[in-house]
């Protein structure tokens, strides 16, 4: 007998679904100047959808995503997302319209550099549970702190 699964959804391509209709996400955009603000958008049993806004200056620190693979769409503005090769964060804008996928093992910074509000839509297979936090000390990646969700998030 042979039994077929479904393939699984190309992450990037779910992000494009959201970005395309910001008015039809469940919970209205907000652009908060303490903090990014971030939201889920859908939650299901083999990835979930957020939506980050970034006020200039805003962003994230080095970090992982706790195994999950992923994908981010920028809807609006341009954010940077900093990866660690040859033991320095090198740095790649991505204007909107531009995203990118990642695997399980990816480690980045994102931020919003620019003069204008940005805003993201960004899909993790499985779900979020967890990322660690890194200090890029001497060229090597040293962990700093896992946060968990329910608690940091």
């Amino acid at each position: 007998m042979v039994t077929s699964r479904c393939p699984e959804p190309d992450l990037l391509a779910v992000a494009a679904r959201y970005a395309a209709d910001p008015a039809g996400w469940p919970v209205p955009l907000r652009f908060d100047p303490d903090q990014r603000w971030y939201a889920c958008l859908d939650a299901r049993p083999d990835h979930e959808v957020w939506a980050l806004s970034w006020l200039p200056g805003q962003g994230t620190d080095l970090h992982d995503h706790g195994g999950a693979s992923g994908a981010f769409l920028v809807v609006a503005g341009v954010l940077t997302e900093e990866t660690v090769g040859g033991g320095r964060l090198r740095a790649r804008r991505l204007a909107a319209g531009a995203g990118r996928r990642f695997g399980p093992s990816h480690v980045h910074v994102v931020s919003n550099r620019g003069d204008q509000p940005a805003v993201s839509v960004h899909v993790y297979r499985p779900a979020l549970r967890r990322m660690t936090r890194y200090q890029l000390v001497d060229g090597l990646l040293r962990a700093a702190e896992v946060a968990v969700a329910g608690v940091a998030w």
